[in-house]
């Protein structure tokens, strides 16, 4: 596990894997879930190629922004900190979610940096189900856990080593590795800053995309999958059986579909090259 400085933040990450020639993968997270989460999928893609896990600005063991400054600008250039400190120039960058935006903004602004990006579930559109669901369980957190097992029952969950990871130790208990800015905005119904056109970025995109939906999403809406690939002709649409949280409800069918994705990427850049 690594850290880099990131204008007025340090940013964590985990790097995984070997490098056997393959074009190395960064991924990010979403709002609700941290780099830990994404050890399985690292793990597996790490047998083919490195790959680096990072905590964004404001969640897990990354600091939270003393300016509260989380626009997606900002959190792009954590992306490209992080590449530097890899000393990685080139990349597949893999986002989730809220992550997503971050990754289409590094891959715009620096196009020599991204072979190819895969959005998971995301649309800059959200779907009405997914939004209101996000924003009641977001500003619903507790202040404060008293224990561990207090955070598992409360967010219903039996996996004690990812709170154990996502949980801080404070005066009296536990909180989420989170700044409670992002608990405030859902709190307040302001909108986040995000300081950009997400559309206009998609468009911006000169690498391959894959826009990944899970099937059973409530957050990217099938209606939406035409607007995507409107968006930009280089983008290309996968489903996958799962909710919103492809790679943690369905794993293989998340590996299957990037797996897929990355070996057309791979034969492409070999193809352009002779």
């Amino acid at each position: 596990m690594s850290k880099v400085q990131s204008g007025d933040v340090a940013i964590h990450y985990r790097r995984l894997g070997s490098n056997r020639g393959q074009t190395p993968i960064l991924v990010v997270h979403g709002l609700s879930y941290f780099s830990y989460d994404w050890l399985g999928v690292g793990e597996s893609l790490g047998r083919e190629r490195e790959v680096i896990l990072m905590d964004m600005r404001g969640f897990g063991d990354s600091d939270w922004s003393p300016s509260g400054d989380y626009s997606v600008p900002s959190m792009a250039q954590d992306i490209i900190a992080v590449l530097d400190h890899a000393g990685w120039t080139r990349v597949v960058l893999v986002g989730h979610s809220m992550g997503a935006r971050s990754t289409i903004c590094a891959a715009a602004k620096h196009p020599q940096r991204a072979a190819a990006l895969a959005l998971i579930d995301y649309s800059p559109e959200n779907a009405p189900t997914g939004a209101k669901r996000t924003a009641t369980s977001v500003a619903g957190v507790p202040d404060l856990f008293k224990t561990v097992d207090e955070a598992m029952a409360y967010f219903k969950s039996t996996d004690r080593a990812r709170f154990e990871a996502y949980l801080k130790p404070v005066p009296g208990g536990f909180v989420l590795k989170r700044d409670p800015y992002f608990q405030e905005i859902f709190k307040s119904g302001r909108r986040p800053h995000l300081g950009v056109d997400m559309w206009q970025l998609i468009g911006e995109v000169r690498c391959p995309i894959l826009s990944m939906r899970g099937t059973r999403s409530d957050m990217y809406a099938p209606e939406t999958v035409a607007k995507m690939k409107a968006a930009n002709p280089r983008l290309q649409v996968a489903e996958v059986d799962a909710g919103h949280n492809i790679a943690g409800e369905n794993q293989d069918g998340f590996l299957s579909a990037l797996n897929q994705f990355l070996s057309q990427m791979e034969k492409a850049h070999e193809h352009a090259r002779n």
